[in-house]
């Protein structure tokens, strides 16, 4: 509970209970000095409603930027004060959402019915004795779960990979030919 509505309560209390204010103030658990010490803290209700108008007319500044806008105008109050105010009447900027996402149910992926239908790529990297690093690129075929070919070199460019793909396809087609 709030010091303001412990306040309000002991005067409740006080008014329609008729307890002592020692008594009011014990039930509701606030020191009785606390209580007749009035709030020196201003309404603050002209610096609400200037602040609303501000953040209607300037939806991206943030409170920071506000607070430069009402010093200019002459409205002091500190940073502390106004960050309040600022959450309080629920003036936060909206932060920039996530990247977008593709939207819509995935169809979940064929499973081929015969050789050479889909292959799978992935490197495999490895370092040599002298500290070198060389990598391998494995091409699998899905349905017979052959590997048809290992490419391994210290650097692989995609222009060297498509070149080798495509010449391991052409000769993985031949072969499934012969076959049949």
């Amino acid at each position: 509970m709030t010091l303001g509505l412990r306040r309000e309560a002991v005067t409740w209390a006080l008014a329609e209970r008729d307890y002592s204010q020692r008594r009011a103030c014990r039930l509701i658990g606030i020191n009785p000095k606390t209580w007749r010490d009035a709030s020196r803290r201003l309404a603050g209700e002209a610096a609400r409603m200037r602040l609303r108008t501000l953040t209607a007319e300037r939806r991206r500044f943030g409170y920071r930027r506000l607070q430069i806008l009402l010093d200019r105008e002459g409205v002091a109050m500190n940073h502390k004060k106004l960050f309040r105010l600022y959450r309080e009447e629920g003036l936060s900027v909206r932060k920039c959402g996530g990247r977008k996402r593709a939207t819509g149910t995935r169809s979940p992926m064929m499973l081929p019915d015969g050789p050479n239908q889909r292959w799978s790529l992935d490197f495999v990297s490895d370092v040599l004795n002298n500290g070198r690093r060389f990598r391998v690129l494995t091409v699998v075929d899905d349905y017979t779960r052959k590997c048809l070919a290992l490419v391994a070199d210290t650097s692989l460019s995609g222009e060297q990979l498509g070149r080798r793909t495509r010449r391991d396809r052409r000769a993985s087609r031949l072969a499934t030919d012969d076959r049949q």
